[in-house]
């Protein structure tokens, strides 16, 4: 099991598993090519690049860590057409926080959701939103994006 920490991404092949834990506002997104079994990953804080003062973590954004984790699977030996998207996370922790320039979760989803289609790299399963932290896992032998949380319990997609 391969962890991925927050601004970070990794990329494998089947047999092995990603996982990245604690996803309250940040958003994990898990690619992955069936044909090849390559599978990859990468765990989000914030939506843009654009406005940050320090840009050197290009995983750490939406927009500049999806596509770079796409390059790298393909560098693996994933076909990018062939390729599907799992995303979990982008929970609105707060229940004061009704503001939507305020919450980051939600723009985080929206940002991810905005790459992915620009990518052309369909979402297959989505696990957003709520006001609950979550730890997913990808498994690289099917596929299979496992969700955990506290509050939800197990759920596989």
């Amino acid at each position: 099991m391969i962890i991925v920490g927050m601004a970070d991404s990794a990329v494998v092949k089947k047999p092995e598993k990603l996982t990245t834990l604690g996803l309250g506002s940040c958003v994990g997104i898990s690619l992955y090519d069936k044909s090849t079994g390559v599978g990859g990953m990468v765990h989000i804080m914030l939506p843009s690049i654009e406005s940050a003062r320090s840009k050197e973590n290009i995983a750490k954004f939406a927009d500049t860590g999806i596509p770079s984790l796409v390059d790298d699977m393909v560098d693996a030996g994933a076909y990018k057409h062939r390729t599907t998207a799992k995303i979990a996370g982008g929970a609105s922790m707060f229940s004061f926080n009704s503001n939507t320039q305020l919450n980051i979760g939600e723009r985080n989803v929206t940002a991810t959701k905005n790459t992915l289609d620009g990518l052309k790299i369909p979402i297959v399963a989505e696990d957003t939103g709520q006001n609950y932290g979550r730890t997913i896992v990808l498994d690289t032998e099917n596929g299979e994006l496992t969700v955990k949380s506290a509050l939800k319990g197990i759920k596989i997609y």
